[in-house]
């Protein structure tokens, strides 16, 4: 089945994107959040799902379902969206879907609400060929805190474990590369976000008393210089002790990824890489890093102030691979300031860490989901051991066992989370085509 066949489905998945848009569903401010998740229930219910809903921290959590059949597939998703701001640099209104150039715009439009659209449509489709039955049984999750840090999932997979489990989970996002090459994820490293502390009197002072006073901002600079090297690899004393070894099937996968990474050096003028080369997709998928988001205290406006500050602040991440823990983590970057004799730095936890999780590219469903992108795309995917993003995977796989591909609509010039989040539409329908590729694969009797 070709996007020309499933017009029909394509055009009334992007009508139910139009009106999800329309619903400023921002978590991290807590609005519309119970009526948005009333209406992806409502399209759900239409398409014959039994939906409960449970109980979030933020927002209310959907676990839906619907068919039967020989097996079973999760699809995780999540209705809640970034903040708008800032406005001003919106060409059009960002929650209403507008077209321009075979673009179609608006807050969500990618992330999330556009790939839970196209998942949908895709299943109406399927039901189409089957005279209104589902051949296997699709099992959903939708939450509306994940652009929070998703504090409610591990304990919801947990308690609903009896019913998510599957064969398989179809991850919440995934791209479309620049020529037109699917890019399946199987993994998503961990994130622990810190802000580190440093305070050296009750007040600022006198710069002449740099002398005989340390200076916050220099022992925070010590501390963030003494966590990698100038590759860029951590050197905290047993950091990388964890790492998980990949497997051959996965080293395969990041030997076939295309490029060497200068696309993305070339949009974003980058002039200081610390990996290109076959070292790129390594680095970027199977190895852990340190980030500095951000640095606070002190003068900082125009001129010279001549003064030693009392306080300051640094803002990291890590990104974590598998098996990292992030509290053991901390836990060694604890001993490692200690030891360095930056004691008096203070960690603060910013906001709840996510573990990381990976599915090895040798598993049936990872075979299954690329047999499908290949069948819809007409090209042979890309497949990533692990993205170099984070999300909240590893409870699905910790709790469930069930392995995860992440496979979307997504496009490099998508500016998700940022002002003017598009998709293609070409790519939307790219995305139904898939999903009726993956379903259709799944439900056809076991050789």
């Amino acid at each position: 089945m070709t996007p020309t066949d499933l017009t029909v489905h394509i055009e009334r998945g992007l009508s139910d994107l139009r009106d999800l848009v329309t619903l400023p569903s921002v978590s991290a401010q807590g609005r519309m959040l119970p009526e948005t998740a009333a209406a992806v229930r409502t399209l759900l219910e239409a398409e014959g799902f039994t939906v409960h809903e449970v109980p979030g921290d933020v927002a209310p959590v959907l676990i839906a379902e619907a068919g039967e059949g020989p097996a079973t597939l999760l699809i995780y998703n999540h209705y809640d969206v970034q903040p708008e701001d800032p406005l001003a640099l919106w060409d059009s209104p960002p929650f209403e879907l507008t077209e321009r150039d075979g673009r179609l715009y608006g807050r969500g439009a990618s992330d999330d609400k556009g790939e839970f659209a196209s998942r949908l449509a895709a299943v109406r489709a399927v039901k189409a060929r089957h005279g209104g039955r589902l051949p296997l049984r699709v099992r959903w999750l939708i939450e509306g805190e994940e652009e929070v840090g998703s504090p409610s999932l591990d304990r919801v997979v947990r308690e609903q474990a009896e019913h998510l489990h599957a064969d398989g989970c179809w991850w919440e996002f995934g791209a479309i590369d620049p020529e037109g090459r699917p890019v399946l994820s199987l993994g998503l490293k961990g994130v622990m976000c810190l802000e580190l502390r440093c305070r050296v009197a009750a007040s600022d002072l006198h710069s002449s008393l740099g002398a005989v006073v340390d200076n916050p901002l220099y022992r925070l600079a010590r501390a963030v210089t003494s966590l990698r090297d100038e590759a860029g690899r951590l050197t905290i004393p047993g950091v990388l002790d964890d790492v998980r070894a990949s497997s051959g099937a996965d080293r395969a996968a990041v030997a076939q990824i295309p490029g060497d990474g200068q696309a993305m050096r070339d949009t974003y003028g980058v002039t200081r890489p610390l990996a290109a080369g076959a070292g790129y997709h390594d680095r970027l998928g199977l190895m852990p890093v340190v980030n500095v988001n951000g640095w606070g205290g002190g003068y900082q406006g125009e001129g010279s102030k001549t003064v030693l500050p009392a306080e300051g602040f640094v803002k990291l991440d890590f990104r974590l691979v598998p098996d990292q823990d992030p509290a053991h983590v901390l836990e060694l970057l604890r001993a490692h300031l200690d030891a360095q004799g930056l004691d008096d730095i203070e960690i603060v936890e910013l906001e709840a860490h996510q573990r990381p999780a990976r599915t090895d590219a040798a598993h049936p469903f990872v075979q299954a989901c690329v047999a499908a992108a290949r069948e819809a795309h007409g090209t042979e995917p890309v497949v990533q051991p692990s993205s170099g993003a984070s999300g909240p995977m590893y409870p699905f796989q910790a709790a469930l066992g069930v392995p995860c591909v992440a496979a979307g609509i997504g496009n490099a010039g998508g500016r998700v989370h940022a002002p003017n989040e598009n998709i293609l539409r070409g790519h939307f329908a790219r995305g139904v085509a898939f999903g009726v590729a993956l379903l259709e694969r799944l439900a056809a009797p076991p050789a």
